[in-house]
């Protein structure tokens, strides 16, 4: 019995999709629940399980097609069983091909399966056949980074030229390539532009000394982690303090629409997570009613989704403030961008020992500078500013945020 694969059900707020990878090819055997196709949306990747055990009989949409909710994409046999290879039954001894040649071909037919989903959108996206990549994964398996030096001109076991061809090649060689850019990272530039297109954008500067916070992760931190099977860090630490101070500055937890004014009764924030199409920013809902454990683990839940692209579209959706870690990499200061239709962002940088004075007394200290990038429509600089020295107070004194002061 003929069964038709089609795309799922698309949430209001996504038009359509892009067919990003099939895993499996026209004929080939698939099982229930088996991840045919990767489909790319604005906002996340969405895999589409095999329904039944069967045969891929038809491949309707291809890679790069773009489709729709509940489009045809492909139709699966029922029941049916994967023909051997007849020339194989039938070859006879003497015409048959060198017996080392077979071992080294299934390796080779093997590479395409063993490409990690990263991987695999970089083949696809490349048009590149695995099995012409030399592999320098465990167990002969192609890596992402095999497939960038293959594009780059820089297969890993690449024999080396000869002297005259050395001597022939040109130098100076400047090589370009155009890659289309990914649904995800579309939708970012056009969110970007829409920031910056619609709001009335500035950003205020702070600095926090983090001892006590840090004092608090060591002296607590073990205990911490055998309580609740996941490392206290620094974040979940700023999420409680944007909480407290949202509550007591309500305006920066709002946003604009037409010419109102929602003033949100709950804090969902957004955290921002980077992955390796583009920053996304998961929602904890709720966040004013969440504990230190259950913020560290719904971030580790949310980072782990990100990088196996298992996040869902109403993980996405919604938030009323977001925070970003550009510390993470490194930055020291950053002018973070609106994440519409928020009204701000708090923006996390890296943390540095510097010399501060305290007491009257030059001492060495954890400093970060923060950043709260608003909009100056509806926000005016001092409740801007106001909210930034709440983060600072709370942070500095993490006892504050315990006892919601």
């Amino acid at each position: 019995m003929s069964i038709e694969v089609k795309v799922p059900v698309l949430p209001e707020s996504v038009a359509d999709a892009v067919i990003a990878t099939w895993h499996k090819k026209a004929g080939d055997a698939v099982r229930r629940d088996e991840n045919l196709v990767d489909l790319e949306t604005d906002k996340v990747v969405l895999e589409v399980p095999a329904p039944a055990d069967g045969i891929l009989k038809t491949i309707v949409k291809n890679t790069g097609d773009t489709v729709l909710s509940q489009e045809l994409i492909a139709i699966i046999e029922e029941g049916a069983v994967a023909a051997a290879p007849a020339a194989k039954a039938e070859a006879p001894k003497a015409a048959a091909a060198p017996a080392a040649a077979a071992p080294a071909a299934a390796a080779s037919s093997s590479k395409s399966a063993d490409l990690s989903p990263a991987g695999q959108r970089v083949a696809t996206e490349n048009k590149i056949d695995a099995n012409n990549v030399a592999a320098t994964g465990r167990d002969g398996r192609v890596t992402k980074e095999d497939l960038v030096n293959f594009i780059a001109g820089k297969p890993a076991a690449a024999a080396a030229p000869s002297a005259a061809a050395a001597v022939r090649a040109p130098t100076g060689a400047r090589p370009e390539e155009r890659v289309p850019m990914t649904r995800m990272r579309t939708k970012i530039a056009e969110r970007l532009m829409l920031s910056k297109n619609s709001i009335a954008m500035l950003t205020s500067f702070n600095e926090v000394n983090l001892g006590k916070v840090g004092i608090m992760r060591k002296e607590l931190g073990e205990s911490f982690e055998k309580a609740n099977g996941i490392k206290l860090g620094y974040m979940s630490f700023f999420v409680k303090a944007a909480c407290e101070a949202l509550k007591r500055h309500p305006i920066v937890n709002s946003s604009v629409d037409g010419n109102d004014v929602i003033y949100h009764g709950y804090q969902d924030i957004s955290v921002a997570v980077s992955t390796e199409k583009g920053l996304v920013t998961p929602v904890l809902r709720d966040a004013q009613n969440m504990s230190f454990a259950e913020i560290e683990k719904a971030i580790a839940a949310f980072a782990k989704q990100a990088r196996e692209g298992g996040l869902k579209l109403e993980d996405l959706q919604g938030g009323t403030f977001t925070i970003t870690n550009g510390g993470t990499f490194g930055s020291l200061m950053s002018t973070p961008i609106v994440n519409p239709p928020q009204s701000a962002i708090l923006g996390m940088h890296t943390i540095k020992e510097r010399a501060i004075v305290e007491n009257g007394q030059v001492i060495a200290a954890p400093m970060m500078y923060i950043a709260i990038s608003y909009d100056h429509r509806i926000i005016d600089g001092k409740d801007a500013v106001l909210f930034l020295v709440d983060i600072k107070n709370q942070l500095e004194n993490p006892q504050r945020m315990l006892l919601g002061l």
